[in-house]
């Protein structure tokens, strides 16, 4: 099965079953296996391919990304891999599906906390880990990670499934920060807040705060600037609408961030145009349009993001580096489990 034009589709699929028949390679084209959705990215491609005059293929897949790349072998035609979050780039790595690069360009653009040491990954947008909070029943406009777990807030707090990478990055960089047993106490701590189990995406959450289910959710920053503006199914501005955004630890280490990013699959058969879109998506007018359609923070030093998201306030980002994060994510995992936080608060 051919990979689509960004002009025409994106295509979904799962990776169970399928053949994929490699297509003739043109030289203005550039292939992409893709975690990130076909909409948030078409903008960039479609400014790629008017800057460059090369035609980007996408196949966007839910899951099964690195699985499905090693199972095609040398004759995979995936040439660029973009995803979110980092324990998803550090798979790519892991896997052995990717290779190093080394670019003036990028290493430029991309300060170092947001690539790996040996060249295999690149972040090129930031998102926070934020607190949504009931603009009603919520009176504080400062909070931490950490007094999630106070049990002020025991019946108060709904987070979407702990196994998630977003809040395993989350759960790692309390690990990062203070060894795994505070952070298991941390987090049997938030187990013990939850209002209901764990449930649904980040954009439910603040559907639940609206509906008076709990006052406070973890969830990433861009989603409010997503809600905020969604014309398709207005109800989601009236979620945005009873949350505020705290930036957690704003007075100490700051919020931590996640990423989306890009790799150079291994294989890559149109390797020099995945060097120029990887070297277009680093620079200055793609990181603006992650900035204004995203609603993420650009990683490009001096890049602005959004009036939008500027206007959720002041972003003091932890300068963890991502590897830490990364190196921790399988403690993570583990410390869910073994509190048992997807089973939801003790009855």
């Amino acid at each position: 099965m051919p990979l689509l034009k960004t002009s025409l589709a994106a295509l979904a699929l799962s990776t169970a079953g399928l053949a994929f028949a490699a297509p003739a390679f043109a030289e203005g084209e550039v292939n992409i296996y893709s975690y990130r959705q076909p909409d948030l990215i078409k903008p960039l491609l479609d400014e790629f391919t008017k800057e460059t005059g090369i035609t980007t293929n996408v196949l966007f897949l839910d899951k099964g990304l690195v699985e499905r790349i090693q199972a095609e072998g040398a004759n995979s035609p995936a040439d660029v891999i973009l995803t979110v979050d980092i324990s998803r780039l550090t798979e790519a790595k892991d896997g052995g599906v990717t290779q190093p690069i080394a670019s003036d360009v990028i290493s430029k653009d991309i300060p170092a906390q947001y690539r790996d040491p040996d060249g295999n990954w690149f972040g090129l947008t930031t998102r926070a880990r934020v607190v949504y909070a009931s603009k009603d029943r919520v009176a504080q406009n400062e909070i931490t990670y950490e007094e999630l777990a106070d049990p002020k807030w025991k019946g108060k707090i709904c987070t979407r499934d702990g196994q998630h990478s977003y809040n395993i990055g989350l759960t790692a960089s309390m690990i990062a920060h203070h060894g795994e047993a505070e952070a298991e106490k941390w987090l049997t701590g938030l187990k013990n807040n939850l209002a209901r189990k764990p449930d649904g995406g980040d954009r439910d959450q603040a559907k639940a705060i609206l509906a008076g289910e709990c006052d406070l959710a973890l969830g990433n920053s861009y989603y409010v600037g997503l809600m905020q503006t969604n014309e398709k199914e207005p109800e989601q501005k009236d979620w945005a609408a009873a949350i505020k955004v705290l930036f957690p630890n704003a007075n100490d280490r700051g919020a931590h961030v996640n990423v989306s990013g890009m790799a150079l699959a291994k294989n890559a058969p149109n390797k020099d145009n995945a060097l120029k879109l990887m070297e277009f998506l680093s620079a200055g007018t793609a990181q603006q349009i992650y900035a204004e359609q995203v609603y993420e923070y650009p990683v490009l030093p001096g890049a602005e993001p959004s009036a939008v998201v500027k206007s959720f306030g002041t972003l003091k980002a932890d300068a963890l580096p991502l590897i830490d994060i990364a190196a921790n994510r399988k403690k993570a995992s583990e410390l869910v489990d073994k509190v048992g936080y997807n089973d939801g608060p003790a009855q």
